[in-house]
């Protein structure tokens, strides 16, 4: 099995895990309770703009080890979540103007379009990285699109990419 947490758009040989019911949705449920799923029953993991939903103080990890688990040895994941680095870059740049700016503070506290959409964690390379490696990944690196699904791992603001996109095996 291939599962798209956080997806809307139906893909052969992709299972869709969302936590919003929807025509393309296989499985309700928050992405840290994946409890459905036997142990390495999945090949692939992917998850754009998801784990930032994720409470850094326990929530975050215990989804990672959940994707781990049940990953098969050698299986792929793939995060894409909004770099907080480059956020803070085009947040103070000198040039932004006031509503740009209220946009990019939407892009890291959440666009809050409906009760799922509030972030409460900030990444970064170092900071997801470490939390990756925590729940066993190895190989982890960044990488700078996926152009696996039309989503925000490849938005850009001001011709910026502002998703830290990062891959890794179990």
């Amino acid at each position: 099995m291939r599962l798209h947490i956080g997806g809307s758009q139906a893909c052969a040989g992709w299972m869709i895990l969302d936590v919003s019911p929807g025509p393309h949705v296989d499985y309700v449920g928050n992405c840290a309770d994946l409890s459905f799923l036997k142990d390495a029953s999945c090949s692939e993991i992917y998850a754009s703009h998801v784990l930032e939903h994720l409470g850094y103080n326990g929530e975050l990890q215990a989804a990672l080890k959940g994707f781990h688990r049940v990953l098969r040895p050698g299986g792929r994941v793939r995060v894409s979540v909004p770099d907080m680095d480059i956020l803070c870059k085009l947040f103070i740049h000198p040039t932004i103007p006031p509503d740009a700016k209220f946009n990019v503070m939407r892009m890291m506290f959440g666009g809050r379009m409906d009760a799922h959409d509030v972030h409460y964690s900030g990444l970064t390379f170092e900071f997801l990285g470490q939390f990756m490696a925590e729940a066993g990944f190895r190989d982890i690196m960044r990488v700078p699109e996926f152009n696996e699904f039309n989503d925000t791992s490849s938005l850009r603001f001001g011709g910026v990419l502002i998703s830290l996109n990062m891959e890794a095996r179990k």
